[in-house]
């Protein structure tokens, strides 16, 4: 793994990212020092967009999805759990702590406090030694950090009927301090109760590879680092072949790795691209849904107990609010009510008929933004015009330049002006001259709407996506790419690992029945 440099912050750990030469030339990023965003496309420095925020205001509004309930907005490639699986994966690669009301005279000296890796330093931290309030104690070791984390109960809590037994304590939160403070890697794993539980499906996927390979023989020294590279081989395959072509498209990534990339290239190691980081992965906003069917409990149409509002899933974490309901009296856990039913986020087979259950897609892609993000919690304001007016800040060419920029390598269509004025959201921007020259997150989620009816990105958004991810991987000499030929061997089928599999593996997939 990298090695990286801790910074102490309000949160928490940042990562310095590793060396990177920087240097100029034709399709090559371009990076000022390390540490800092880059450009993919420097070429189109030259060109920003430059829209006021009155009509970035008026854009943003018409972005709204006026029936968030409907399931015509459901997207049936695409299950719910792989919205906060992307926010999980966002947080392992940056951190930009930039206000978006800071005036940014030059993007390039934004500074990334994450390393631009798929190396899960948002839950490892800086291991055992660096990072001992990560980690379980080990009393035949002298109570030293051990090979395993650290796993919170969720305290006892009343069941859907309440003159059913209470829902015991049960291992299922995030560790915590005695004021609730959840003590991992990244603290924006606990400002919605999904990436939350996310967050700790990774930590008992650790525990569970370091008990396979003590079974195995494998123990002494060697034991974390061996269960590290195990784990972060199998996330790194499960990110570039079950989230990247679900989004993209199937084989993508086979075909990059054998075509070469053409457009993410850097001399050394990777850095992170602008255009990524706050345009085209942005894509997860269009896929929150209002509503969530969170486990028997909280679910649509379930007795006494409201559904999982998105609102909901911010108010039962320690970061975004109130973890416990009650400010008057709160508890330090999580309540044992809201332990997530995993099959209602990812396909686990669960037949559709099975008791009280409902699963739960992600809504499509494309430029229509649930009613709740539009109004963000704790006076945040508008999620999409928070967007548009950092592609702004940060210097972002439109959407159409950077297509343009690309064509030659993909060679499909760029979107015309009258694709872009489609719908309510459209004629807003044809209005405001958007049409022509139009924002580039936008842009990508338009191009997803017309050209796949918002089921995957379109070939310039999947483009830029697939070949982050894949330079990322390819660009970690510490990754399984480093390897050869080597394959995943913890799922059900041999060379194939899924989040479900992943899953599967650890076992505990609805606690609370």
């Amino acid at each position: 793994m990298s090695e990286n440099t801790a910074m102490v912050s309000g949160h928490g750990v940042r990562m310095r990212e590793p060396v990177l030469s920087a240097f100029k030339g034709k399709n090559i990023g371009v990076v000022k020092e390390p540490g800092l965003f880059g450009q993919m496309f420097p070429s189109l420095a030259n060109k920003p967009l430059n829209v006021g925020d009155a009509d970035l205001k008026k854009l943003a509004d018409a972005m709204i999805d006026a029936d968030p309930g409907s399931t015509a907005g459901d997207n049936p490639n695409v299950p719910a759990g792989f919205t906060y699986l992307g926010q999980f994966i966002d947080h392992d690669l940056t951190l930009d702590t930039s206000g978006i009301g800071e005036r940014i005279d030059d993007p390039l000296s934004v500074e990334n406090f994450r390393t631009p890796a798929l190396d899960l330093d948002s839950i490892y931290g800086l291991g055992p030694g660096a990072s001992p309030q990560l980690y379980a104690r080990d009393p035949a070791n002298g109570f030293a950090p051990s090979a395993k984390f650290l796993i919170g109960a969720a305290d006892e809590s009343r069941n859907v009927d309440q003159a059913e037994p209470k829902i015991p304590t049960l291992p299922n939160d995030l560790p915590r301090s005695p004021q609730g403070f959840a003590l991992i890697g990244d603290h924006r794993n606990d400002e919605n109760l999904v990436v939350a539980q996310t967050h700790l499906a990774f930590l008992k996927f650790h525990n569970k590879v370091v008990d396979k390979l003590i079974a195995d023989g494998l123990g002494g020294g060697n034991l974390f680092a061996e269960a590290r590279k195990l784990v972060t081989w199998h996330y790194q395959w499960m990110v570039l072949f079950d989230f990247v072509e679900r989004l993209t498209e199937p084989g993508i990534v086979a075909k990059i790795r054998h075509d070469g990339r053409k457009l993410y290239r850097f001399k050394t190691r990777p850095y992170m691209p602008m255009e990524f980081s706050v345009a085209a992965y942005r894509l997860g906003h269009s896929m929150v849904r209002e509503v969530y069917s969170h486990n028997r409990a909280f679910r649509p149409n379930a007795p006494r107990i409201a559904p999982a509002s998105l609102r909901l899933l911010f108010t039962f974490t320690g970061l975004s609010g109130n973890i416990h309901g009650d400010p008057d009296n709160p508890p330090v856990h999580l309540p044992s009510n809201w332990i997530i039913d995993w099959r209602r986020f990812f396909d686990l087979g669960t037949p559709a008929t099975a008791p009280n259950f409902e699963f739960n897609q992600a809504r499509k892609l494309d430029p229509l933004i649930i009613p709740q993000l539009h109004d963000l919690p704790g006076g945040g304001g508008s999620l999409p015009f928070r967007n548009l007016r950092r592609g702004v800040m940060m210097k972002l060419p439109s959407g159409q330049d950077v297509a343009n920029f690309m064509k030659p390598h993909v060679k499909k269509p760029v979107l015309t002006p009258d694709e872009i004025a489609t719908g309510p959201d459209g004629a807003v921007a044809k209005q405001l001259g958007l049409h022509k020259k139009t924002p580039l997150w936008y842009y990508i989620l338009k191009e997803a709407q017309v050209r796949t009816g918002g089921e995957r990105l379109g070939p310039y958004g999947g483009r830029i996506i697939a070949e982050v991810f894949t330079g990322i991987v390819q660009g970690d000499k510490d990754s399984f790419l480093s390897q050869k030929n080597w394959k995943p061997s913890l799922g059900p089928v041999a060379g194939r690992f899924t989040m479900a599999d992943m899953l599967n593996f650890v076992n505990d997939i609805n606690p609370i029945g």
